[in-house]
């Protein structure tokens, strides 16, 4: 592939450009780390927690979950691999490999194992752009993790898009699919993309949601009967069109939460609940790409709390191409690709942190 599409340009983190950050330790530092000296223009700068990197010298890290044992999952593109993080320790272990690989030209960044959730004590991997459409050769969809180097195909994405095409441009037959989440019984999932949130059964069973226009749709959480999505925004990912929205199954369209108009900060990739249901969004930063697929500018991402008046407050900045992130108690963890878990401590106020 020698071009990414206007939607696919975001699709699956949209980036590589691996800042000299990435160091060759796998535990956190000892010393306290120095903050970063990005500044997010017309936006009050709440009281941050401190950034430190909780994990070091990975290769290239997109997805995460919070496991049932209470450890961090991320997800490694390139190895085709999924590692299990002690959020306590930053110790490393490796959960599992043997998942497809992204082919490693930076065209293909954003393809591979780019997501992973969990169903129990049974983990699930979301895995894209390594179908025949995209010059591999592997199967695009959701993957049971049945042991470290055991896996089973559950769910054919990539087929069933195929024969079920959505109604905005595109060029990707089997989709660019960016994550997963535990619903009801089975799946949602976004395809960036395709601009549409499906719906998978544990069974393989597809369907779609909802369907967007060329808005990228991105990451997920669910509280109750309401899905919120964020949406990075057709290129060039303005503030304005980098948007958290909400909707129930069986609406035909999704309601807006919050922007970030107003923020020097753009390209929402994830949303997830902290503690006392306060919803935040990571942002991935400003974007000024020279061609499409081209990452956000380095150290510009943000994490951001939405906020009563339906605002964002920026709770950290200065984040280095970050992807996911999880909460644990009241610390952050933001995944990125320079390899690393950034944890960021303290994030909400009383009466939900100290």
């Amino acid at each position: 592939m020698k071009r990414m599409s206007k939607t696919l340009a975001f699709a699956g983190v949209v980036l590589l450009f691996i800042g000299s950050s990435c160091k060759k330790e796998l535990h956190p530092k000892t010393s306290e780390d120095t903050m970063f000296g990005n500044s997010i223009s017309n936006a009050k700068l709440v009281t941050p927690g401190m950034q430190k990197p909780l994990v070091t010298g990975l290769e290239e890290l997109q997805g995460s979950t919070v496991g049932p044992d209470g450890a961090l999952y991320v997800t490694a593109p390139l190895a085709g691999s999924i590692w299990r993080v002690n959020p306590k320790s930053g110790a490393v272990t490796l959960f599992t490999t043997g998942l497809p690989k992204r082919i490693p030209d930076i065209y293909y960044i954003g393809s591979g194992v780019v997501d992973v959730a969990f169903r129990g004590a049974t983990a699930y991997a979301l895995v894209t752009g390594v179908a025949p459409d995209l010059d591999g050769h592997d199967v695009v969809g959701i993957y049971r993790v049945d042991g470290p180097s055991s896996h089973t195909i559950i769910a054919d994405i990539g087929a069933w898009s195929i024969a079920h095409p959505p109604v905005p441009e595109f060029f990707v037959a089997t989709g660019f699919q960016y994550a997963i989440e535990p619903y009801r019984d089975g799946f949602i999932v976004t395809d960036a993309h395709h601009n549409r949130v499906l719906y998978v059964t544990p069974d393989g069973r597809i369907n779609e949601l909802i369907a967007f226009t060329d808005l990228v749709p991105t990451g997920l959480a669910v509280r109750g009967n309401t899905i919120y999505v964020t949406q990075a925004g057709p290129i060039p990912h303005l503030p304005a069109t980098s948007k958290l929205m909400s909707f129930s199954p069986g609406s035909p369209t999704a309601t807006e939460v919050a922007s970030a108009a107003g923020l020097n900060v753009g390209l929402f990739i994830d949303v997830e609940f902290g503690r006392g249901s306060t919803l935040y969004t990571l942002a991935q930063g400003i974007w000024d790409g020279p061609f499409e697929g081209a990452p956000a500018l380095p150290n510009t991402g943000a994490l951001l709390k939405l906020q009563s008046n339906g605002s964002f407050s920026v709770i950290a900045q200065g984040l280095n191409l970050p992807t996911s992130m999880e909460f644990i108690g009241n610390n952050a963890y933001v995944v990125n690709l320079a390899g690393e878990v950034v944890e960021i401590d303290n994030v909400s106020p009383p009466p939900y942190g100290p």
